[in-house]
């Protein structure tokens, strides 16, 4: 087979064909720009989404306290289940299986005051190793709250960036509001660090954003609060999330005398969970997205087969010349297949190139809103490319075969005499 001469032949017929090749090509430019931006903005929603999530945190379980629903060992129903302080160290010892766990404090309505600035933030009392489950990053400068600052119940805050914005002012920065004194409820506290902006799509009582946080020690021993408003556990491994939170109430219900299948007594958010939900929401986003870029695809691979088999009607009579003088059947069959494969990838990869360049421009266009910000911007990834590249080779394919088929099967007596 010489690729040569069906290159060669492939120029000829665009050449006689020029307008009808040309608006075929534009078709093909279109659907694969279509599919490629389509694809693209899913891909890019889908990675911020991702990022979103893991602002409130990665791999961890949320409890709450909850209120019985099932009488239990004499015990009625309605009875409240309170969180303590020493259901840390109780899990901790009965749950080796967890690799975290951690309590929150938390109120409204304390006063916080910096000059003459004063704010009604949400304060917390939190543990150190909320660092690394709930991403509580501090910026350049300042640390988080640590061991030693729970041991002596130092008076030390540290702030989200929009509360540390509203006390201090926009044009003052992180690294110069650390050592700063506050006032909460007007008691002082020493700012040992500010946390750094990031994109939070779920929360509870508020984003992490607008929080004042304080060594749980410190918040209890100055409001005196007997119970915790929540515990968060962190499992080794997350194969198994219903089993971990089966097994958690377990423990909790011996301790606590309540029917362990009781799913009222204590309340949980699985972010685990939540998170494969939200992977597969995104997975379905993207095959819709692709199903409606495909179809686009596909109306101009409809017009690549048409002008496959026009030409095939205008070159009747050279077919069967070929035919006459010798040339094979797979010669014919090859000859249309890779033209219609020559127009499909030349209109394609003028589409892909024009995709990734609206993407990058796309880029740089600044935005302005957390929300448009939260919905990501569109980005090509290879696994795209790769997809793209396939459904253009079936596609240049199925348009040539049929028209190529019927070409090969052309009579080359009757040929000779086509008008």
């Amino acid at each position: 087979m010489n690729f040569s001469i069906l290159f060669n032949v492939f120029l000829r017929d665009f050449r006689k064909q020029k307008k009808r090749m040309i608006l075929t090509l534009v078709a093909i430019l279109w659907g694969t720009m279509s599919i490629m931006l389509l694809l693209a903005f899913g891909e890019g929603l889908k990675r911020q989404f991702a990022v979103n999530e893991r602002g409130l945190g990665e791999g961890i379980v949320i409890m709450w306290s909850g209120q019985t629903s099932k009488p239990y060992q004499g015990f009625g129903k309605g009875r409240r289940i309170w969180l303590r302080v020493d259901d840390i160290d109780y899990l901790r010892r009965r749950m080796p299986e967890l690799e975290t766990v951690a309590g929150e404090y938390s109120r409204w309505g304390a006063t916080i005051k910096y000059g003459n600035k004063v704010l009604n933030d949400r304060i917390c009392g939190i543990y150190p190793e909320y660092r690394d489950m709930r991403n509580f990053i501090p910026a350049a400068g300042g640390r988080m709250i640590d061991k030693l600052d729970m041991d002596l119940k130092r008076r030390v805050a540290f702030l989200g960036d929009r509360s540390a914005a509203r006390l201090f002012g926009d044009d003052m920065k992180p690294e110069d509001i650390i050592g700063e004194r506050i006032y909460l409820n007007g008691t002082p506290f020493t700012v040992v660090g500010v946390m750094v902006h990031k994109l939070q799509m779920s929360s509870y009582e508020g984003q992490d954003a607008d929080m004042i946080s304080i060594p749980a020690t410190t918040f209890e021993t100055i409001f005196h609060d007997p119970y915790l408003d929540y515990i968060l556990y962190k499992p080794k491994v997350q194969d198994n999330m219903a089993g971990v939170e089966k097994r958690v109430f377990e423990v909790m219900g011996a301790k606590y005398k309540f029917d362990p299948t009781d799913d009222r007594a204590l309340r949980t958010w699985d972010l685990v969970e939540e998170k494969r939900i939200t992977d597969a929401v995104m997975f379905g986003i993207e095959v819709f997205l692709g199903v409606i870029g495909f179809l686009t695809l596909f109306i101009a691979g409809v017009g690549v087969a048409n002008i496959m088999y026009v030409s095939i009607r205008e070159r009747t009579r050279e077919i069967g010349v070929k035919m006459a003088v010798g040339a094979r059947r797979i010669y014919i069959l090859m000859q249309f297949i890779v033209e219609a494969l020559g127009i499909t990838f030349l209109g394609g990869l003028a589409g892909m190139a024009i995709a990734f360049a609206l993407t990058e421009l796309f880029k740089m266009v600044p935005l302005d809103s957390e929300a448009l910000v939260m919905l990501g911007r569109p980005t090509v990834s290879l696994e795209i490319g790769i997809v793209v590249t396939i459904i253009l080779g079936i596609l240049g394919f199925l348009s040539g075969l049929f028209p190529a088929l019927k070409a090969a099967s052309i009579n080359p007596t009757e040929a000779l005499r086509y008008e």
